[in-house]
């Protein structure tokens, strides 16, 4: 058998364009004589969908999108991820699917029964679960196939999960191992992702293919990388990262081969990260219907590194930056920035707040009689130029992008209200430590970020020679403390045993706690960790944390 391996990009709820562009796909499958098709978990609707699966329309909608794609399956049979109604009145309304079609209409239909409730997943909350897993065949090839995590299970590294799919699938001795995916980016997932196949082909001495998707859905960022692995283990076929590809295998006598070279080469941690930024950030405005972002652009690292993505993700005339220089602004900030807007070519404003902040000063200065200047007038600077950005937004039509990174997320260190605002939160998941490493791999052709922006110390410069480092410990050493914490879901106990000074770790960790509420009210991250703030973090607002 000819078989493709269809990885595309999916926009949540957009039937018609996502049914035109998997019928495009099958049509050139079939002009390539293949004989099956495979797309990703839940193709037809988008993943995730979440409560837009309790719309009665949107299920209609993907009965139809199958019934339409089930016409063009007359010379090539097809396996898709959709959802699919549970026809017993017991349990959940849904069931997650892999819809198996040849000569035009349904054949079969595999159910999902490791259904995931943890980090970025809500599975259970939609679908019921499967308890019954039984082969398919095509063209006399018996085949085990899977949706997810039903291939993740693996019993010596402990689940939550009762049952195991692939044991009972291999059972019935399969030719072929085919596992369809939405398996979202991190920058640590790819190596476990290739451990756990390579596993199940250990297991089972069978050939392996496993489709996943791209794109991005807000938070959430698919990587693609859909792969091949022959009766070995071997990788054969290696599907685009970040990208839309259609690549093509050959089984034969219990193995699979594929005319494309595999390649060899790891793909460079900063160089994933760095795709995935833009994918996610190019995605957002795309499946939005959005096309120019403004940012505020001050000089320093994080938003430089926001306006450069921006710039190579929307195109350099689709981005504002606008420049806020205060009365504590240094001339290098205000040169580096306007060294980046000749870099890049976006385009750019001038905005000093240094009469607005002494306006709002003046009209305070009765109510804080008799009171010490502190944070609070650091904050109504903040506050200044997000009232700047907002009004840009609004005249203009442009979408904010923040600037945050995720240290300072982390610890708080930001203006709720002032420079925590945005639609989309573009390096919220990128530690202060990684972006200069990100800053120098985007200037790894042309400079594009100054590099007096990447050498000098951080400073928010909201008071007369301030650096981060008055304030938080210094980055190498706080980032250590908040992967293990965050990350590694760590108490600060078990960070002070790793050798981490005591003081330090109970310091960080009251930072860390006491931001919980400003973490719950800012935009939207880009995910490119195992861990990143937002849904797939779910803390108390209202908690004694342990340590």
């Amino acid at each position: 058998m000819k078989i493709a391996l269809a990885q595309l990009n999916y926009h949540i709820g957009n039937f018609e364009a996502n049914t035109k562009k998997i019928i495009s796909a099958i049509q050139q499958a079939k002009e390539a004589t293949a004989d099956l098709i495979i797309f990703a978990e839940l193709a037809i609707g988008g993943y995730p969908a979440k409560d837009l699966l309790r719309s009665k329309a949107f299920k209609h909608q993907c009965d139809e999108a199958i019934h339409q794609i089930a016409a063009h399956c007359q010379d090539i049979a097809c396996i898709i991820g959709a959802p699919v109604k549970n026809s017993d009145p017991e349990g959940k309304e849904l069931y997650n699917t892999a819809v198996f079609i040849e000569h035009g209409a349904v054949r079969n239909i595999v159910k999902k029964g490791l259904l995931p409730d943890y980090d970025v997943f809500d599975e259970y909350r939609y679908f019921e679960p499967s308890r019954r897993f039984d082969c398919i065949e095509l063209n006399g090839v018996k085949i085990a196939l899977t949706i997810c995590e039903d291939l993740w299970d693996d019993d010596e590294g402990g689940n939550s999960y009762v049952g195991d799919p692939m044991a009972e699938l291999r059972k019935e001795n399969p030719d072929l191992l085919i596992n369809i995916a939405a398996s979202p980016f991190s920058y640590t997932h790819f190596d476990e992702r290739i451990k756990v196949l390579s596993q199940q082909v250990t297991k089972s001495g069978r050939p392996l293919i496993y489709v996943n998707q791209i794109g991005a859905h807000m938070d959430i960022i698919f990587d693609g990388r859909s792969i091949a692995l022959n009766n070995e283990g071997t990788k054969i076929a290696e599907l685009k990262s970040f990208e839309e590809d259609l690549q093509f295998v050959t089984y034969y006598q219990q193995n699979i081969t594929s005319t494309t070279a595999s390649s060899k080469e790891s793909i460079a941690e900063m160089a994933l990260i760095h795709d995935a930024l833009i994918l996610g950030l190019r995605d957002y405005f795309q499946k939005s219907g959005f096309k120019k972002a403004v940012l505020g652009l001050s000089g320093g690292l994080d938003s430089a590194l926001v306006a450069a993505l921006a710039c190579e993700a929307l195109g350099a005339d689709n981005v504002l930056a606008i420049l806020m220089p205060s009365v504590y602004s240094s001339d290098h900030s205000i040169k580096d920035a306007m060294d980046l807007v000749n870099n890049t070519g976006c385009k750019h404003y001038i905005v000093p707040i240094k009469d607005i902040a002494n306006a709002f000063e003046h009209s305070l200065a009765p109510l804080f009689e008799g009171l010490q200047p502190d944070t609070t007038e650091e904050n109504i600077q903040a506050r200044a130029r997000a009232v700047i950005l907002m009004a840009a937004s609004n005249k203009f039509g442009n979408i904010l992008l923040n600037t945050s990174n995720k240290s300072e997320a982390a610890v708080g260190y930001g203006t709720l209200y002032g420079d925590m605002a945005g639609s989309i939160s573009v390096i919220g998941d990128v530690y202060k430590s990684k972006a200069y490493d990100l800053a120098r791999y985007i200037n790894r052709e042309r400079e594009i970020i100054p590099v007096n922006t990447i050498e000098k110390a951080p400073s928010a410069e909201l008071r007369p020679d301030q650096k981060d480092s008055d304030s938080l410990p210094e980055y190498d050493l706080l980032d250590q403390i908040l992967f293990e914490l965050i990350e590694n879901e760590k108490a600060g106990s078990e960070v002070v045993a790793m050798g981490f000074e005591k003081s330090l770790v109970e310091r960080v960790c009251k930072l860390v706690n006491n931001a919980e509420f400003k973490r719950f009210q800012a935009p939207p991250i880009l995910r490119i960790s195992p861990k990143a703030f937002g849904p797939g973090r779910q803390i108390p607002l209202v908690a004694k944390y342990p340590y």
